[in-house]
Parts: C-alpha cells; sequence; structure tokens
C-alpha cells in the first residue's frame, strides 16, 4: 500500500525537479543572450561614436566627397536609433559599408594617409571592430544554446508554458570584419612609408 502512494509522489517530485531546473536553465540562458547584446551593443556604440571625428579629419582633407560623408552621418543617425535586432542589423550593415569606403579614401588622398589622427582613428576602428566581432560570437553562441534548449523535447514544453521562444543570431550583411584587413594593410604600409620618410 505505502508502495502505490511512494510511486506516484516520487514521479511527481522528480517531475516538479526537472520542470524548476529547466526552468531555470531557460532563464540563465536568456539572461546570457541580454549579456552578449549588451556586449554588442557597447562596442556597436564605441564604433559609432568615432564616426564624427572621422568624418571630420575627411572633411579637412577632400571637399568632394561630400555625399559619401553625408551617408556616413545619415547610416550612424539610423543605426543609433534602432530598437530592433533586425532593424539594428540592417543600419548597422550600411555603416558599415560606408565606413569602409571612407577609409579607402586615404588610398586616393596620400595627405589623409599620412594623417596622424586619422591613422589614430583607424586604429581605434580596427580595435572596435575586433571587439564587435568577438562579442558577436559571444552572442551567437548564447542564442544557439538558448535556441537549443527552447527547440528540444521535452525543454520545449516548459519553454512554451513560460514564453520562452528562439532568438535570432546577429551577423551583418556587410560585416565590418572584411574591412579591418584592408585598414590593418592600409595603416602597416602608412606607418612604415612615414618611417622609412
Amino acid at each position: 500500500m505505502r508502495l502505490i502512494v511512494l510511486i506516484p509522489l516520487a514521479l511527481i517530485i522528480v517531475s516538479t525537479g526537472w520542470a524548476v531546473i529547466t526552468f531555470n536553465r531557460l532563464v540563465r540562458g536568456r539572461n546570457q543572450l541580454k549579456e552578449g547584446w549588451s556586449g554588442i551593443d557597447v562596442q556597436l556604440k564605441r564604433r559609432r561614436d568615432l564616426v564624427p571625428n572621422l568624418v571630420a579629419v575627411v572633411k579637412a582633407y577632400q571637399k568632394h566627397e561630400q555625399e559619401l560623408l553625408e551617408n556616413v552621418t545619415r547610416h550612424r543617425s539610423e543605426a543609433a536609433a534602432a530598437s530592433t535586432i533586425d532593424s539594428t542589423r540592417s543600419a548597422e550593415g550600411q555603416l558599415s559599408a560606408d565606413l569602409g569606403r571612407l577609409l579607402m579614401l586615404a588610398e586616393s588622398y596620400p595627405d589623409l594617409k599620412a594623417d596622424s589622427q586619422f591613422r589614430e582613428l583607424g586604429s581605434n576602428l580596427v580595435k572596435i571592430e575586433d571587439d564587435l566581432q568577438y562579442a558577436r560570437r559571444y552572442y551567437n553562441g548564447s542564442v544557439r544554446d538558448l535556441n537549443n534548449l527552447v527547440e528540444s523535447f521535452p525543454n520545449n514544453l516548459i519553454a512554451a508554458i513560460g514564453g520562452f521562444k528562439t532568438a535570432d543570431y546577429f551577423e551583418l550583411e556587410n560585416a565590418a570584419a572584411g574591412l579591418t584587413p584592408d585598414l590593418g594593410k592600409l595603416l602597416s604600409s602608412t606607418t612604415s612609408e612615414s618611417e622609412t620618410a
């Protein structure tokens, strides 16, 4: 008689324990995802903060590139105003492409290429792009982990009850990571030229 009562009681205790543990894992995953996005957001803000200085330095050297400078400024504002991951991804992708074109202007203007403030801003941008790449990796790893928890059975039962949803990965369409090697090459060639001069 006692065994008949203990078996269902043990099943209830085990099921409740499993549900609590699964729910807590989902909460940890969601919080890790928020932490990951915060890291990306910090790097994107740092990059956007460099834009006005970079635009000012380039403006001082060349007035012909007014349309590009206006695009960089406009896309920076759009990126700063973005409120969702999708809108941020789109706006930051456009800003990355513009920044790449802006930095490649140094090839056309030797005085700009030799400018120490331009080189410093470019070096800062390379550092930020590297940090942004690491932040994206962390965030996307958190997305993967949370999505695995939310989508796998039987965790998906607790996820549905708790309102947990899958998250989207964050990748830039025109990722500035492609710009970093070019910029690094540009800055190193500028440094070596100035040392030999």
